[in-house]
């Protein structure tokens, strides 16, 4: 482990040294590459550096004859011997990706609806306290505000990262608006993360596309009666389809729906290559059905119940997940991944 922080170490000094130099610094591109790779191995060098600088403190209390320095030294020695352990884990190559989100309101008819627009509006509240961007691509909404299915992109620094953990069957358990007897009801959305693949991650064969335009549904005003803006795009051999209309003008919903179709092609593809190894998963979300769940919002006990978490460590309080504070779960999700990879690694 040592002699790879070294390496690291002195990639660092180099990639920083060589951002210096006039050539480099005088050239955009170049500069922004040297930058890009130097702020990935920043977190590692500061904690190698901080791990070597508590070695030294040790020599020095140890020399002193300073026990309760020594003691300190060694304990902060050992926490960032950890954090590295953490930070040399393989990187996920998408971290550094938008986010594309697909919800859609599984059993429970018109409550899971209702519900998958819940989930929408608390990842938008996330987003925003995040500093992110959203863009709804297609939504396909209900009479009483829920939605079929809605697809929105996320943008912004960690977007993956963080969010790539929503994946999967959301359960609710709550009284809907819709029931008169005041009994709590048990229904579902899905919720499908997928990164944002660039043109060059994944090519598409324009041969393979059927690309139709049609007129918005949606809201718009006279807009949608008079522009065919709306974009359908169907992958021949596959036989997925892609509509966009959010946007007014035909080639954004295009640009976006090609987006969308290369997110969902090039997953459906590292999906295939992943179970010719094992039958890791059936599929990112699952059937909709309210036994296939990675998490629970149970109303009546005011809670929220992530079921890859144990211990006292699983449960989060209602209120402040749905208006987007989700931080403190994600953070748990990270840490037990992390845990999982390193217990791998043992």
């Amino acid at each position: 482990m040592f002699s790879r922080l070294d390496k690291l170490k002195n990639q660092y000094e180099e990639l920083c040294a060589r951002m210096e130099r006039p050539e480099v610094y005088s050239d955009a591109s170049a500069f922004a590459a040297c930058e890009r790779e130097a702020r990935e191995l920043r977190p590692i060098v500061e904690a190698y550096r901080a791990y070597l600088a508590a070695g030294e403190d040790m020599a020095a209390a140890q020399e002193l004859d300073d026990e309760e320095e020594f003691r300190a030294a060694k304990q902060q020695r050992s926490f960032l011997e950890n954090e590295l352990k953490i930070l040399l884990l393989p990187r996920d190559p998408n971290d550094g990706k938008n986010v594309i989100m697909e919800i859609r309101g599984g059993v429970g008819g018109e409550e899971g609806m209702l519900f998958a627009a819940d989930l929408y509006r608390m990842y938008a509240m996330y987003a925003e306290r995040r500093g992110w961007r959203v863009e709804i691509a297609n939504a396909s909404e209900t009479e009483l505000g829920g939605f079929k299915e809605i697809s929105f992109v996320i943008e912004g620094e960690g977007a993956w990262s963080r969010l790539k953990f929503e994946a999967g069957g959301h359960r609710v358990q709550r009284v809907p608006v819709t029931e008169s007897g005041g009994r709590i009801h048990t229904s579902a959305a899905t919720v499908a993360v997928l990164p944002e693949i660039d043109e060059v991650d994944f090519r598409l064969d324009p041969n393979d596309l059927k690309i139709d335009t049609y007129r918005s549904s949606g809201a718009g005003g006279q807009h949608v009666n008079k522009t065919e803006s709306a974009i359908r795009i169907t992958h021949l051999p596959t036989g997925t389809v892609v509509e966009c209309q959010d946007e007014r003008s035909q080639y954004k919903n295009k640009d976006r729906a090609m987006q969308i179709l290369r997110a969902r092609l090039y997953e459906a593809e590292q999906e295939k290559q992943r179970a010719a190894v094992a039958q890791e998963r059936r599929s990112q979300i699952g059937s909709g059905d309210r036994s296939e769940r990675v998490r629970t919002y149970n109303f009546p006990q005011n809670r929220v119940t992530d079921h890859r978490l144990s211990g006292d460590g699983r449960s989060f309080n209602i209120g402040a997940i749905l208006n987007g504070d989700l931080d403190p779960l994600i953070d748990a999700l990270v840490t037990a991944d992390q845990a999982e990879k390193l217990a791998r690694q043992a």
